[in-house]
């Protein structure tokens, strides 16, 4: 039988058990990736994959245009290669960011977009990725907010329905003048209605109201299947509060990247050098 030490000593660590398995399933499960834009948007494939591995960075979403030269135009061989690399690197290929965008006022020009953005999901599925990143930038001229976010969101759907054939995802850029604001995203994503579309969380000013994140978050948290961060310094500076939405991304069981994208270019030996105190202050921040 126990005595009343161990009694008591027992009874503590039972108590104290749910704290500690709360804390636990609360701690981030994400990781460091990065954006190809735009600190290594100079980079060829095997220099940005090397400084990847060095680094520590997980995963990899490939912006187009940039020299990495992961488009849609390679051919059957060349996404092999391509594909080969990246799993040899220990890197995961994340997705392509695309520009592919749905708001023009012509039909024929989101017709376009649309099928830009199947040809990426067909380049992302033979590589072995998750998702297609693409973006709302604006209103057209002489629509209304209401409006544009109908016809992004019918566009989308079709993105969607492509996405989900091919087992991946469309993740919506919180991006643009007017539909980067959280509510507006909120109503192209009640519009779209697919379960395969989501939203890559961009870090924008927009998302601060009255100083906190609470608003914009909570309207769409429940469709944040990716996530950009750009500049880790303004959490000192109080513009943007990264230890927040950490906290906020773990508290949501978010599993994924967080991806740094960062405007300004570097060469390599800088790169790797700048992602290194990235990394640092990445992981501080993280930690709360």
């Amino acid at each position: 039988m126990l005595d009343r030490r161990h009694f008591l000593a027992a009874g503590a660590a039972a108590l104290a058990a749910p704290h500690f398995a709360r804390a636990a399933d609360a701690a981030p499960k994400f990781k460091l990736g990065i954006v190809t834009y735009n600190v290594p948007a100079n980079w060829d494939l095997p220099t940005l994959l090397k400084t990847c591995q060095t680094v520590g960075i997980a995963a990899v979403e490939c912006r187009t245009t940039h020299k990495h030269g992961v488009e849609p135009s390679l051919n059957a061989d060349e996404r092999k290669t391509v594909k080969k690399q990246f799993a040899d690197a220990g890197v995961v290929f994340w997705g392509c960011g695309s520009v592919c965008e749905f708001h023009a006022a012509e039909a024929e020009v989101v017709k376009r977009n649309i099928e830009d953005c199947k040809a990426f999901l067909k380049l992302v599925k033979d590589l072995g990725g998750t998702g297609v990143k693409v973006r709302p930038n604006g209103v057209a001229k002489g629509q209304t907010v209401e409006q544009a976010c109908a016809q992004i969101g019918t566009a989308l759907k079709e993105c969607g329905k492509a996405a989900g054939d091919l087992g991946l995802e469309i993740w919506v850029e919180v991006h643009g003048a007017v539909t980067q604001i959280p509510k507006n995203m909120r109503a192209i994503l009640d519009a779209c209605g697919h379960k395969s579309v989501g939203v890559t969380w961009n870090s924008n000013a927009a998302d601060i109201v009255d100083g906190k994140l609470d608003e914009g978050f909570d309207l769409l948290k429940a469709h944040i299947k990716s996530c950009h961060i750009n500049d880790l310094t303004n959490d000192k500076a109080g513009k943007y509060p990264y230890r927040d939405l950490f906290k906020k991304l773990a508290g949501i069981g978010y599993d994924r990247y967080t991806l740094c994208e960062v405007g300004k270019t570097y060469e390599p030996e800088a790169g790797l050098k700048f992602l290194t105190e990235y990394k640092e202050l990445w992981g501080s921040l993280v930690k709360g």
